[in-house]
């Protein structure tokens, strides 16, 4: 069943949806002048060039190592979505008790990369430094949407087995099975996300596609950046082919040798206790002088916090609202009767790439162009989360309904298809703004301003109370943002949305959202 509604947002103003994005578009304009949007680069046309020119014709001969970065990426993924899928599913019973919920907010709320930078404090280059990264925020993530599953699921069976039967059993024999189905949907989408995750992990050192990407970036090799690129996408977009249920154990063993056979250097006795008992201490504290707290607090705050916040918040704005332009005219591209079978058929590949990439990947490759500043990191974040608005919104525009005499091409879409899912298209424009601030937040580990670049800078000072306190700071961000955006759905009356089609992977056969 699903949660009843707040009384008190029921019977808050209702707000219109042109209103609400005429608001985000207001908020972009005062943001712009505000954003370094500077093209650094030595003649970035010759670069984007070079880029294509390489990206255009692969270069296969280093397919030894791009071979092994593959099956580790994939062994990264599938043993990080396993541990964090275990854990959420252990939490999803228990949701609605406010420690529970409150741990998985707090574990979701922190980017992977994040994750990973912490824990190579402590564990170093290790493989469980990448498990974790990945099954951390996903134990969280899948705690809150197994858990949305389980109360959706249809809760009759249960009151059939009578007042005598335990809970326990009423929840193994009668709850749970009806909620397999959707909750394997949902792991197989989660796992195209923990691909993402793993790739991108390879910036921090850890041997996945991401790392091999940096090495040819850093060759000047385009040619073997462009095979990565290539293999990538053609894993990423065959995941529902090679990944199948009967398979799970097979890939789960591939996983644990894979894994197994990679070697780390070994860290010093007792870094864990060392990291927990004095690193993150404030330093004030660590050194008996607690009257310091609050200035050191302050100092944090002006010098690191507030500006690197106020930077996420300018990235992120500008990204949502580019994103909204991409895909409110994305959404036609997938549509047969617009753009007809072949322009279709293009749409989709220019779509499948957009969204296959991770915006911190697109946003490393736009930064070889144009430099640091915000411009790669509002494009990458705008472009990916735009094509992946446009294909949710293109999958259900090639499902609707319509009468024989229906209109095609242009005019289809600006008189029907345009207004019968505007209401979609806000409300996971809405669903995919908290994301964004996520994502806008690891680019400062680019070398962009935002809050990860002051939580990179504290992490590479070995200062490492106060990365933890940026790291806080950046997840109540997350947190708020997402709360205001519920707010904000709820009084858009998006309730369908939010239990459903918002929900990545929630509904069999709607694409994939990370």
């Amino acid at each position: 069943m699903a949660r009843p509604a707040s009384p008190r947002l029921s019977r808050s103003p209702r707000l219109s949806r042109p209103g609400v994005v005429a608001g985000f578009v207001l908020l972009a304009l005062v943001c712009l002048p505000l954003a370094d949007l500077a093209v650094a680069g030595h003649d970035p046309w010759a670069a984007l060039a070079r880029m294509g020119q390489g990206f255009l014709s692969p270069d296969f001969s280093a397919i030894e190592q791009i071979a092994r970065a593959v099956a580790l990426t994939v062994a990264f993924a599938v043993a990080g979505v396993a541990l964090g899928g275990l854990a959420g599913l252990v939490l999803a019973p228990f949701y609605r008790l406010r420690p529970v919920r409150w741990l998985a907010i707090a574990l979701r709320s922190v980017h992977e990369l994040f994750w990973a930078l912490l824990l190579l404090q402590v564990l170093g280059i290790s493989v469980w430094t990448g498990v974790l990264a990945i099954a951390l925020p996903y134990a969280g993530i899948f705690a809150k949407v197994l858990s949305e599953i389980l109360d959706e699921s249809d809760p009759r069976p249960g009151l059939w087995l009578g007042p005598r039967v335990d809970p326990l059993t009423r929840f193994l024999w009668a709850r749970a099975p009806l909620a397999v189905p959707e909750m394997a949907t949902y792991a197989l989408y989660r796992l195209e996300c923990g691909l993402r995750s793993s790739a991108v992990l390879g910036f921090v050192g850890l041997p996945t596609l991401g790392y091999q990407l940096d090495t040819f970036f850093r060759q000047g090799d385009y040619g073997a950046a462009g095979a990565v690129m290539a293999i990538y996408i053609a894993l990423i977009a065959g995941v529902r082919v090679w990944m199948r249920p009967r398979l799970v154990v097979l890939w789960l063993g591939f996983a644990v040798v894979m894994l197994g056979r990679v070697t780390s250097p070994p860290m010093g006795q007792g870094a864990l206790w060392r990291f927990l008992s004095s690193d993150i201490v404030p330093a004030p504290l660590r050194q008996g002088d607690p009257a310091a707290l609050l200035p050191w607090l302050w100092d944090l705050a002006t010098v690191a916090i507030l500006p690197g916040l106020a930077a996420t918040l300018i990235v992120a704005q500008l990204a949502l609202v580019l994103a909204g332009a991409v895909a409110f005219a994305a959404q036609a591209l997938i549509v047969p009767r617009v753009t007809g079978r072949v322009g279709a058929a293009l749409g989709h590949l220019v779509l499948v790439i957009l969204r296959s990439f991770p915006e911190y990947m697109l946003a490393y490759l736009f930064l070889q162009v144009w430099g640091p500043s915000m411009l790669p990191a509002i494009l990458a974040l705008g472009l990916h989360n735009g094509a992946i608005i446009g294909h949710l919104l293109g999958r259900q525009a090639t499902g609707l309904a319509l009468r024989p005499d229906a209109p095609r091409g242009l005019t289809l879409w600006g008189w029907e298809l345009a207004p019968r899912l505007f209401a979609p298209f806000v409300a996971l424009c809405l669903y995919r703004w908290e994301i964004i601030i996520r994502e806008s937040a690891i680019m400062g580990i680019l070398g962009i301003a935002t809050l990860g670049f002051y939580l990179d800078d504290a992490i590479g000072e070995l200062r490492m109370d106060r990365a933890v306190v940026i790291l806080a700071a950046t997840g109540l961000v997350t947190v708020g943002i997402d709360a205001l955006s519920r707010a904000i759905r709820a009084r858009l009356g998006a309730k369908d949305l939010q239990q459903h089609a918002a929900r990545p992977g929630g509904a069999p056969g709607q694409a994939s959202i990370c």
